[in-house]
């Protein structure tokens, strides 16, 4: 099921959700049209399914890293979140929770939860030590450096030279450090 949910994901990431054809998606996931339907219903379930398959696999993947970086996690994580691999093409969840969420509820549902996770590890990250009175709470950080991160996608995205773009990132060691 993951490489078959793979292969439409990659249809998704190159051309959107309106411009990918259940034929195509047929084409690329090795399936009928009779099975298609009979496992995902239509296009917006295979979407769905592909999507909740690709948060799963990334979270995951953040949660690992955290553990992994210890005491440097957040700033892992943010670097992480602002995904320099994916070049202009974007991050595939954002992409899609962009173009579809603002009239698609299930889609922008699943984008809330996955954000809504991703946000919690990283003030999770963040709590160390700070005290009760601290200008700004950890899930107030997280979500500065979330949106830091996402920009950053954005900005490579519309082609902004790298140097400028992780001299923003380097942006978010303020916010980390914030007691």
């Amino acid at each position: 099921m993951h490489s078959v949910l793979d292969a439409a994901l990659r249809l998704f990431w190159e051309n959107g959700f309106e411009a990918t054809s259940v034929d195509a998606l047929t084409a690329a996931m090795g399936m009928s049209k009779s099975s298609f339907y009979g496992a995902f219903g239509s296009k917006q379930g295979v979407l769905l399914a592909a999507l909740q398959c690709y948060s799963d696999e990334v979270y995951a993947g953040w949660v690992r890293l955290a553990e992994e970086a210890g005491e440097g996690a957040p700033t892992a994580l943010v670097h992480a979140l602002a995904r320099p691999e994916c070049g202009s093409r974007g991050c595939l969840f954002a992409n899609i929770v962009s173009e579809r969420g603002p009239h698609d509820d299930e889609v922008a549902d699943l984008g809330r939860r996955h954000f809504a996770r991703v946000e919690t590890l990283l003030a999770g990250c963040l709590v160390g030590d700070a005290p009760e009175d601290a200008p700004l709470t950890a899930r107030d950080r997280a979500r500065a450096l979330m949106a830091l991160a996402f920009g950053a996608m954005i900005l490579r995205k519309s082609g902004v030279v790298e140097d400028d773009i992780e001299r923003a990132l380097a942006q978010a060691e303020r916010l980390i450090g914030e007691r």
